[in-house]
């Protein structure tokens, strides 16, 4: 049984595109590293809306371009919140040139691996998860990809 996966806006006007395929993107993510998706609900925000809940429920008054809140209860089943600052992820785009979808789509499996117990605190944990994101945005290329005969 597949699980539930859930796009929401607060305080922005956002449209993400590819739902379907992103879905099955973060579906496939989870059994990769053998664990299924329970509920996973990804809401895009601006800055002040994520920095009221970074200062609210972390103690941290800076900016973010994502906070990652797990709520497993089944073990190896993905079930979590991940709120996504859409200007800081537009931004981080220009600064690490990139574009802004595959910055975004970077940040939004940062998330999903954060939720399979991925850590960034230490560099080694860094080279890791830097790892496993580009891993997973291969795949990605390939689900986003059309299919050529």
């Amino acid at each position: 049984m597949s699980g539930k996966i859930g796009f929401f806006c607060e305080d922005i006007s956002f449209k993400l595109k590819h739902k379907a395929k992103l879905r099955s993107w973060i579906t496939a993510a989870a059994a990769v590293h053998d664990w299924t998706v329970g509920e996973i609900n990804y809401i895009f925000c601006d800055d002040a809306y994520l920095l009221e809940i970074n200062t609210k429920y972390l103690q941290h008054d800076t900016l973010t371009d994502i906070i990652t809140f797990p709520l497993q209860e089944i073990e190896q089943q993905i079930k979590g919140e991940i709120y996504i600052s859409i200007p800081r992820v537009l931004e981080n785009a220009e600064k690490f040139g990139s574009t802004a979808e595959t910055e975004l789509h970077r940040v939004m499996i940062h998330g999903i691996l954060h939720l399979l117990g991925f850590k960034d605190k230490s560099k080694e944990q860094k080279t890791l998860m830097r790892q496993g994101e580009d891993s997973c945005l291969l795949m990605l290329q390939n689900i986003l990809s059309p299919e050529v005969d």
